[in-house]
């Protein structure tokens, strides 16, 4: 009686691992079809741009389409909840930053998503940094001249921001140089930048990607870099910091995530895409272009990284005194 309970134990293990082996050789290779990367800013933003660049290299990769799916406003919420709420498969892929992942819970008080638990990290995707720009016939040919206005006309000078890095970049001014000077928010900063070159706004500091083709084209003129290095597209820009604005340094950064409870296998093969694509001769074109530097992790990585950003992050929104929204 035993004996035959064993057997039938025995036969059923074997059904179920031989029914387990059909379903695993019937269920088709990840992907199978199109992937959608969902850019939180708008078409032309530095995200959007490296969302492109990447898209391409996985197609070519893996022979199927990546459709990139704009989804701007309300910094980065709007993409993220949309993405937070998808099916967990691996075919709807957040491409963001550090706005949607490490400021925004220190901007809002209350999020349409949790940056953590909503998510699952697949890999960093770049850093980079911002730069400092006012039109190229305003009276300011540099940070001193720009920062005397400001002080001279308390809250008459504006400054436009079309990501949390982007508005976090400038208060950090104010609250470094003591200065007022009014913040007027925008969809994304390539809408910042068009009213810009309008003279509706006075500055901003933006991302170089958005920034730069501006800047070269002598309709902006450049007057500090975010970070504590200088930027090797433009070596002739000072650090804010070295500009007189000290202990400056406010960089940014790309990531890709998926819905929580993506499986693991899926995780780990787009970890593996995503990497080749930020080696990818497109890629590279994107990083010199738009100042950053290629950065690819595992998603353990990521995830600690993220942890150690928005602590950073918070403490940045609360010495500059943002009060959350």
């Amino acid at each position: 009686m035993t004996l035959s309970l064993h057997r039938r134990h025995a036969l059923a293990l074997a059904c179920g691992l031989a029914l387990a082996g059909a379903a695993s050789a019937q269920a088709p290779a990840y992907p199978a079809k199109a992937i959608t990367f969902v850019v939180p800013f708008a078409a032309g933003s530095a995200t959007d741009q490296l969302a492109r660049a990447v898209g391409q290299s996985v197609t070519t990769d893996t022979k199927q389409a990546v459709v990139v799916d704009n989804k701007a406003g309300a910094s980065g919420m709007i993409a993220a909840q949309f993405v937070a709420k998808a099916p967990a498969d691996g075919y709807t892929v957040l491409i963001t930053t550090n706005t949607t992942h490490a400021a925004n819970e220190h901007l809002y008080k209350k999020l349409p998503y949790d940056p953590v638990k909503d998510f699952a990290p697949v890999t960093g995707l770049g850093k980079g940094g911002q730069v400092l720009v006012v039109n190229a016939n305003a009276p300011y040919k540099n940070v001193g001249e720009l920062l005397a206005a400001a002080r001279k006309s308390p809250g008459k000078l504006s400054f436009g921001s079309g990501s949390s890095s982007s508005r976090v970049a400038g208060e950090m001014l104010k609250q470094l140089a003591h200065v007022d000077i009014l913040h007027v928010p925008y969809k994304s900063n390539p809408l910042a930048i068009t009213d810009l070159l309008g003279g509706q706004i006075d500055l901003m500091i933006t991302d170089t990607s958005t920034g730069v083709p501006q800047i070269k084209s002598g309709k902006l003129r450049a007057l500090g870099y975010s970070t504590h290095k200088r930027s090797a597209q433009l070596p002739d820009v000072p650090t804010l910091d070295e500009a007189g604005v000290k202990g400056y340094d406010m960089g940014y950064w790309f990531a890709a995530y998926v819905p929580a409870g993506t499986p693991a296998p899926v995780v780990a093969r787009l970890n593996e895409l995503l990497a080749q694509a930020t080696r990818s001769a497109v890629a590279k074109s994107f990083y010199e272009m738009a100042g950053s530097e290629p950065w690819a992790t595992t998603p353990e990585e990521l995830a600690r990284f993220q942890a150690a950003e928005t602590q950073k992050w918070g403490k940045v929104i609360k010495a500059a005194g943002i009060e959350a929204e």
